[in-house]
Order: structure tokens, then C-alpha cells, then sequence
């Protein structure tokens, strides 16, 4: 049976599915100083419709097994950002993350004409395959800033 995940937006009214979120994205990103679990109790919150925040979840039946969010940037118009995500230890390698970027690109050009994706990423390959180009490398944090342009149509 191949294992195909199912995207749903992170509803605030479902605590279940948000303590689950929670707590994967605490124990994934294991850095209480700059992501303990208060910050991103704040992350997951919804935001004012021009500096918007979304989450999209990932069941495996009614399990949740990944969380991915995106969200506008304060700072330069029409540029949205992926940001905390995160995929459960037993579901990693099984498509998920994929299927949480593919939602999240999907989301950002259904709602907006023009514009660009950013992300820092230590998974470069597996960007590029979405379109994105490098930016910069931070070789001290293994990490790449990389960019999806989407001119508008």
C-alpha cells in the first residue's frame, strides 16, 4: 500500500491536531532558546490577513504526521516564506514533506498573482526540484537561502 499522506489546513479550533503540531514542531526543531514551545504556540496563532500566517497538517489516516507553515514577510511585499515544518520520525521518507511544500506553492499562487517563495533550507536538491534557486549558503549553519520567482501571468 503506498503511503499517501492527506493536507488539510491546521484548524484553531481542532486542539487536538494543534497540541500535535505543537509538539512536533518542539521536539523537531529541540531548541528551546529559539524555538520553545510558547514561540511556537504564538507561530501557529492566526495572524492579520495582510501579515498572514498558515499551517497545513499531514494525516496518515487520522494520524498527524507533519506540519509545514508559510507565511508572509513584514518586510518586502508580494514575498511569502516556508517556514516550521516539520515531519513525524516514523513518517519521514515517505513523502510527506513534499506534500507539505507542494500545498503551501500551491496555496501562495492560488491566492497571489506575482511574487516569490523564500527558504532556508539544508535540502537544497529537493527545492530545486520545485524551481527554487540558491540565494546564499550559510556554510557555519548548513543551511541555503533559496528563492521560487513566480512572475505574474
Amino acid at each position: 500500500m503506498k503511503y499517501e499522506p492527506r493536507i488539510e489546513d491546521l484548524l484553531h479550533g481542532d486542539e487536538r491536531t494543534h497540541e500535535t503540531a505543537v509538539r512536533l514542531l518542539v521536539e523537531a526543531f529541540d531548541n528551546p532558546v529559539r524555538y520553545d514551545e510558547q514561540r511556537i504556540r504564538v507561530e501557529l496563532a492566526p495572524a492579520p490577513t495582510l501579515f498572514y500566517r498558515k499551517f497545513f497538517v499531514a494525516y496518515h489516516g487520522d494520524e498527524v504526521v507533519g506540519v509545514g507553515g508559510v507565511k508572509s514577510a513584514d518586510w518586502a511585499s508580494n514575498t511569502h516564506i516556508l517556514y516550521l515544518s516539520a515531519v513525524a520520525p516514523a513518517a519521514r521518507g515517505k513523502g510527506v514533506a513534499k506534500a507539505l511544500v507542494q500545498a503551501r506553492i500551491d496555496w501562495v499562487r492560488a491566492g497571489f498573482t506575482a511574487g516569490c517563495i523564500l527558504v532556508s533550507t539544508t535540502h537544497k536538491k529537493r527545492f530545486a526540484g520545485y524551481g527554487f534557486r540558491p540565494l546564499r549558503e550559510d556554510e557555519a549553519a548548513g543551511r541555503t537561502l533559496m528563492v521560487l520567482d513566480f512572475p505574474e501571468s
